[in-house]
């Protein structure tokens, strides 16, 4: 590796820097500067790999030699992909689509070093318990939707909507743990 010899996160997001110090790894922040696009077609999963991708090559730019991870996650639900509410009844909304159904939280990761980068996708699927009007209301004034795919932080007070999970929890978070860990042993970087 090269001078600063710690992984190199392309993320201010304050769930996936818990994340990672959750696990022992050393890392430094350098949030990515590149331009997310709004989904445009329905894959998710594709989405979410070039996203990832680009924050993790747009980090890996300005720090050649060094290990540079990057992630994004979006929400799906009948075939829609729900990003980050822009407001109060962007958030209202997503969680009424949300209620009583079952969504998929995709994530997906970019380990970059000059030439060489690992990609993953991973999928979580989770259930909603049916919500009210006035406790979504309630839920989106505490402001705890608004920097969420899909307006819900399950690690917060939105863990009471959830029924039940299939697949890794730390992906609904926002960084797949498990897999993320497999690919930085992967690259040596841990």
């Amino acid at each position: 590796m090269g001078v600063i010899d710690v992984l190199i996160l392309a993320s201010g997001s304050p769930r996936r820097r818990e994340l990672l110090a959750q696990i022992g790894i050393a890392y430094m922040v350098n949030p990515s500067s590149y331009n997310e696009q709004l989904p445009k077609k329905k894959d998710p999963e594709k989405y979410v790999l070039a996203q990832a991708a680009g924050k993790a090559r747009d980090v890996a730019g300005k720090f050649p030699g060094q290990w540079v991870l990057g992630a994004d996650t979006v929400v799906a639900v009948d075939g829609t992909i729900l990003g980050k509410p822009r407001n109060d009844k962007e958030a209202i909304r997503m969680l009424h689509e949300l209620s009583g159904k079952k969504h998929s939280v995709y994530t997906g990761v970019t380990l970059a070093c000059s030439d060489k980068e690992y990609t993953q996708v991973v999928e979580t699927k989770v259930w909603f318990r049916k919500l009210g009007d006035k406790e979504i209301e309630r839920y989106v004034a505490t402001g705890e939707p608004m920097d969420k795919a899909g307006a819900y932080g399950i690690q917060g007070k939105a863990a009471v909507f959830v029924d039940k999970i299939n697949g890794s929890y730390t992906n609904v978070v926002g960084l797949p743990l498990s897999q993320v860990y497999k690919m930085l042993k992967k690259a040596k970087v841990t």
